[in-house]
């Protein structure tokens, strides 16, 4: 890949890497208000709003940073399949996606029992949401960790190349 291609495939994997972990962070404030508010309404709402942010951001910029990781690192140096750090970031993208992925049932079920104002809360109050976007942001400093220190060790296809 060229310089500047590879600076485009780069600046665009980092922009939706960061913007995935800014909407989870924003999806743990919202599951925060979820368990703690003490108004019904509040709590109602929150879920009823969380369901859009994981379809319409979460959702989008987690497939946008495994497509561009996977562009950026077929078209640099380090390549795919020839470093550890490499190989370990696309294992725990592609993790995270499928979670968030089977997930969005969860949240569809949830926003249902929230839109509905008959229905009991007290599933509601659950701490599945903050736990969920706590192991997300924990895996995403993870990946960021390992994008900044590329720790050493190469692969069989590394060694051989």
């Amino acid at each position: 890949m060229r310089p500047r291609a590879r600076k485009v495939a780069l600046t665009a994997h980092i922009g939706a890497s960061v913007g995935w972990f800014g909407a989870v962070l924003t999806f743990l404030g919202l599951a925060l208000v979820g368990v703690t508010a003490e108004d019904d309404r509040l709590v109602r709402g929150a879920h009823l709003v969380a369901e859009p942010v994981v379809w319409y951001v979460i959702v989008p910029f987690a497939v946008a940073s495994l497509l561009t990781g996977l562009i950026s690192s077929s078209g640099s140096a380090w390549g795919l399949f020839r470093h550890h750090w490499v190989l370990l970031k696309l294992v725990l993208n592609a993790f995270a996606t499928a979670v968030l992925l089977l997930y969005t049932q969860t949240v569809g079920q949830l926003a249902d029992i929230a839109g509905d104002s008959a229905a009991d809360i007290g599933p509601l109050r659950s701490p599945t949401f903050v736990l969920h976007s706590a192991g997300a942001l924990a895996l995403l400093v993870v990946a960021l960790v390992l994008a900044v220190y590329k720790p050493r060790g190469v692969t069989r296809f590394g060694r051989s190349a």
